[in-house]
């Protein structure tokens, strides 16, 4: 089949030329004189209804504004909520540095407390007295104690601070104070329990010569010793009570084999980052030097570290909430210098929290230890933000009146121009069923559209003699243009009907149109089904093409089973004509497959989009050998070798063709091996 344009004599293409007539018909700014147009006085130019635009949306100058104090504000509650964090951050640092302040001052005044140099039971109630004021005038210490060389010991305990000692040495219920000695005498050490109210007055007393508790063998008893100096031991599991503590302990000034210590619960540190929240969702964190979270504000969350650190998991108890912020703060705190102070913005779970991350330096003792206090970001800015958001909501209520009128006027005129573009793509496609745009106020996408109105009644014509699927094909495929041919593989497909001049000859051309009319529109869309292309009906034959113009992988293939299913249904179409008294239409059909000088070729003025080469030239003789070997569907070599294996083919032997100096080995295709033979 031949695909052509035409190019007016004129140089004009036929919606240029009709858009000509349009406008002299009616002229730009004047109203159309059809009676389907709307009246004349809303019909205006585009300029004055793009001006009108124009000016509504000049309010848009406000949103710039709108954003940039938006921006402005939240810059400014930004840096007012680093300020606050830092400032109130700083308040918990210092709460925790008095608590370990504390400790160390206990230990250090202690250890040059001659006094308590002598072990229990000398001197036991002005060293007894001496921890139980200690204890008082600290509220963060668990106990204080005093270990001693050969195993002695003296401890003092805040027991309302932490009640699992109620439990673990069967206290009274009204116990505020106890105090544990271990006396080492000729029998033996003795241990003895003294229960004390909040008056120190001894409420209870329990004495035992079973053991098991020495001192000599605690952690914060060995480094002491070994450093001669104060030392931070943990966190570490206490023997008594199982809770998980870091102790300040110093070897004492005139014997390094006495050591003073205290104790300071991780539990107590949490509940000092929970009271000291800078916000309401304000946590805190405290890191050892290994970056191991060993302390958190929450109490669920805590009782999971302890629950890690002790190894153990409590009967029935649920796995600790997971605090999202961990990561981001892990992260930051690989990156951050030593003793370095700073803020530290991250999201978590999309939401931006502020962070300040504080090493400690107050205490050589703790020295690797980092307190980090996070919260979310809108904790502080969240007030200046809802101020910011009901000044842009009045803001936007303006603008928005502003914009409503431009959607109004923008409405009148995208509408008309979607449906210029809607029918404009139409045309584009070959599809003329498409109703035409409607009219508009304005009068020049009227002119254009009686313009594009007049391109379709053109193509419309053009295309009853041009068939539209081969030209959609063409331009989709990038090839429209002449002389833009180039060499690639194709699988080329011919038909013929067998003595199709005699039943020429022997009907009415009105017939034999008819038949061909059947013929073809049976032929067509098997055609297409298989990823074929017409290219041309030569008469009663069909030129079929594969892997041209669109690429198909499978080409040699789908022309095969394409070949099988056109004479299964020629078959068929033959029975009804044997029934109905009509002429068979016995086809015969040759393909072969090779490389081809494939594209649109011609002059300026006729192009035919084809394929040229030997490829093409093997398929026609194929088709043609039929008759001398009374096949149907004979392929080539190439198209048995390249094939996917799924058909069945039956060797003719090595054969000449016509004009070609070298011979075909040719071969009948019978069918699908999975299948049967066509037409049965």
């Amino acid at each position: 089949m031949a695909t052509e344009t035409r190019q007016p004599q004129s140089g004009k293409s036929p919606v240029v030329a009709a858009g000509d007539a349009s406008q002299a018909a009616a002229p730009a700014g004047t109203a159309a004189a059809t009676p389907d147009v709307v009246a004349a006085r809303w019909v205006q130019p585009l300029r004055l209804h793009l001006s009108i635009v124009i000016v509504l949306l000049l309010i848009g100058i406000s949103v710039p504004l709108m954003a940039l104090t938006y921006e402005q504000g939240r810059r400014m509650a930004l840096a007012n909520a680093e300020q606050q964090m830092a400032q109130l951050s700083q308040q918990t640092i210092d709460r925790y540095r008095s608590l370990f302040g504390d400790g160390y001052s206990t230990v250090t005044v202690a250890s040059v407390l001659t006094p308590l140099l002598t072990a229990p039971p000398q001197d036991l109630k002005a060293n007894t007295d001496y921890l139980i004021k200690t204890l008082e005038g600290s509220p963060y210490m668990d106990g204080a104690y005093v270990g001693y060389p050969d195993g002695s010991f003296l401890h003092a305990v805040a027991v309302t601070r932490n009640p699992k000692w109620i439990e673990a040495a069967d206290m009274p219920a009204d116990t505020v104070f106890a105090v544990r000695t271990i006396e080492q005498q000729e029998t033996g050490p003795v241990l003895t329990w003294r229960f004390l109210d909040r008056n120190n007055v001894t409420i209870a007393e329990r004495s035992t010569d079973k053991v098991t508790y020495d001192p000599r063998r605690r952690p914060w008893y060995r480094a002491a010793s070994k450093a001669g100096e104060p030392v931070s031991v943990g966190p570490y599991v206490t023997a008594t009570t199982g809770s998980l503590a870091l102790t300040l302990a110093a070897p004492m000034a005139g014997d390094g084999g006495v050591v003073v210590g205290v104790d300071l619960l991780l539990e107590t540190l949490s509940r000092v980052l929970a009271d000291g929240a800078v916000s309401t969702n304000a946590r805190g964190f405290v890191f050892d030097r290994e970056k191991k979270l060993i302390v958190h504000s929450d109490e669920a969350t805590m009782n999971g570290i302890l629950e890690g650190f002790a190894g153990v998991s409590k009967a029935g108890s649920q796995p600790p909430p997971v605090d999202q912020a961990l990561d981001a703060i892990k992260e930051e705190l690989r990156v951050i210098a030593e003793n370095q102070d700073r803020t530290a913005r991250f999201q978590v779970a999309g939401e931006p929290y502020l962070a300040r991350i504080s090493p400690v330096g107050f205490s050589d003792l703790l020295k690797g230890n980092t307190i980090v206090i996070a919260a979310p970001l809108s904790d502080f800015v969240g007030p200046s933000e809802r101020l910011l958001r009901k000044n842009l909501i009045v803001t936007g209520i303006v603008l928005l009146a502003g914009i409503l009128v431009a959607l109004l006027v923008a409405r009148l005129i995208s509408r008309a121009l979607l449906g210029l573009s809607e029918d404009a793509r139409q045309i584009g496609n070959l599809d003329f069923d498409a109703p035409p745009a409607p009219n508009s106020w304005i009068a020049e996408i009227n002119t254009l559209s009686r313009a594009l109105a007049a391109a379709r009644e053109a193509i419309r014509t053009f295309a009853l003699y041009v068939p539209r699927e081969v030209v959609r094909t063409i331009v989709a495929s990038g090839q429209a243009k002449a002389g833009q041919a180039a060499r690639q593989d194709v699988t080329v497909l011919f038909t013929d009907i067998r003595d199709f001049t005699t039943i020429s000859e022997q009907h009415s051309p009105e017939e034999v149109v008819g038949m061909l009319s059947v013929y073809f529109d049976t032929m067509n869309p098997i055609v297409e089904r298989h990823n074929g292309a017409i290219i041309q009906y030569l008469g009663d034959s069909i030129y079929a093409m594969w892997n041209a113009p669109l690429a198909d992988p499978a080409h040699v293939d789908d022309a095969c089973r394409c070949a099988l299913e056109l004479k299964a249904a020629i078959d068929e179409l033959n029975l009804r004509c044997r029934r109905e008294g009509r002429p068979e239409l016995v086809t015969r059909f040759g393909v072969h497959t090779g490389e081809a000088v494939v594209g649109s070729v011609g002059a300026q003025a006729r192009r035919q989009y084809t394929a040229m080469g030997d490829t093409v030239n093997v398929a026609s003789r194929l088709e043609g050998m039929n008759k001398q070997y009374g096949t149907t569907i004979l392929v080539s070599d190439a198209v048995r070798g390249k094939s996917g294996g799924g058909f069945t083919f039956r060797s003719l032997g090595v054969a000449q063709a016509k004009g070609r100096a070298a011979g075909i080995e040719i071969f009948e295709l019978v069918g699908e091996t999975n299948g049967t033979a066509p037409g049965a």
